[in-house]
């Protein structure tokens, strides 16, 4: 369904309004009069075109009319006011209310078609007000769903980043270098996780355009490190999108490979750029996210399978724990690359 002005959901909307007037009866009854009154004109009008054998011909419709726009009461009260002015004035002998074999088929005939009506219209207006209470019960449900669900990202969001204020403190009182290297890498990790956590995830569960994702996400890391002086590029592929099972895996790969970057590549104030390129490739359509900068590049010695570097390893695992793969490449600078599978 649609939600545009013209839309069949619009003209749904616009249907459950009816009966109207259900405050003021009042108009409703002085409508349904005129109604009456303009049923009863045009049969006159039109008597002496139309073959016998029609009395009811224009009151069918000031019945059904004052029914759907004013209610089955008014309905009802329209369909005898209708069947009295069409027996009196059209139904032979004319101007009486004499019960003949004739008159009373007529009626009969009169009273079970209104009586189809009304029931019909009845039925229809009954649908529509419980379909109007369980769409707004549907639009309240909605609205506390997201609500839940964004509060609860908050929540995570903050949590996070109190357990990495908790390890930071926790690394202060630590002597061992090694020690507090390693509380530091992981109160960083948290604090990236935790910085990052409300763009995640959609309450619809629908996945994300990855280029935009990685924007977001690649600046958030540059901002973390205090570097102003580090360019970003994020591109390629317009059509990627990311699974939110996928999403954490993806970001804390995407945010190592620029940490390290900005970390090692651009070591010793040094400038520079970061360019980040979704591409898809091979016949089943993976996906290469491509971290690329022109800082010092990688160790003439670098052997990344005996690599000790604790966040390689970490990114490595999770690259594998969803199916792909996560590499380090010589470049220009240095060269991170990891690929997802389609």
């Amino acid at each position: 369904m649609q939600d545009t002005a013209g839309g069949p959901l619009e003209r749904t909307r616009w249907i459950e309004r009816f009966p109207v007037y259900q405050d003021r009866p009042g108009l409703g009854v002085a409508a349904m009069l005129l109604l009456a009154a303009l049923a009863l004109g045009v049969r006159q009008l039109t008597d002496g075109v139309l073959p016998p054998g029609f009395p009811y011909v224009t009151f069918f419709p000031a019945v059904i009319l004052s029914s759907f726009l004013f209610g089955v009461r008014i309905g009802s009260a329209s369909a005898v006011i209708c069947g009295l002015l069409a027996w009196y004035f059209f139904i032979p002998p004319r101007g009486s209310f004499t019960v003949t074999t004739g008159s009373a088929f007529a009626l009969g005939f009169y009273v079970f078609v209104v009586a189809t009506d009304l029931a019909l219209v009845h039925w229809m207006q009954s649908s529509n007000r419980r379909l109007a209470r369980e769409r707004e019960a549907n639009r309240v449900l909605a609205e506390t769903r997201e609500l839940l669900f964004h509060e609860l990202q908050h929540r995570v969001s903050n949590n996070l980043q109190v357990a990495a204020a908790l390890l930071t403190v926790q690394m202060r009182q630590l002597s061992d270098a090694g020690a507090r290297a390693a509380l530091t890498e992981a109160s960083r990790r948290l604090e990236l996780i935790g910085r990052i956590s409300r763009q995640l995830y959609d309450p619809s569960g629908t996945a994300q355009a990855l280029t935009p994702f990685l924007e977001e996400l690649c600046r958030s890391v540059i901002e973390a490190t205090g570097r102003t002086d580090v360019a970003l590029s994020v591109g390629g592929e317009p059509t990627a999108r990311l699974e939110p099972d996928t999403a954490i895996p993806t970001a804390l790969i995407v945010a190592e490979a620029v940490a390290n970057a900005v970390e090692h590549g651009f070591r010793d104030g040094r400038a520079g750029r970061i360019d980040v390129r979704v591409e898809r490739v091979g016949a089943d359509g993976k996906l290469n996210i491509i971290v690329e900068d022109d800082g010092h590049g990688l160790p003439a010695d670098f052997d990344a399978e005996a690599g000790g570097s604790l966040g390689l390893r970490i990114a490595t695992m999770l690259a594998r724990s969803r199916g792909g793969e996560f590499a380090l490449l010589p470049g220009a600078g240095a060269r991170a690359m990891l690929t997802l599978p389609a």
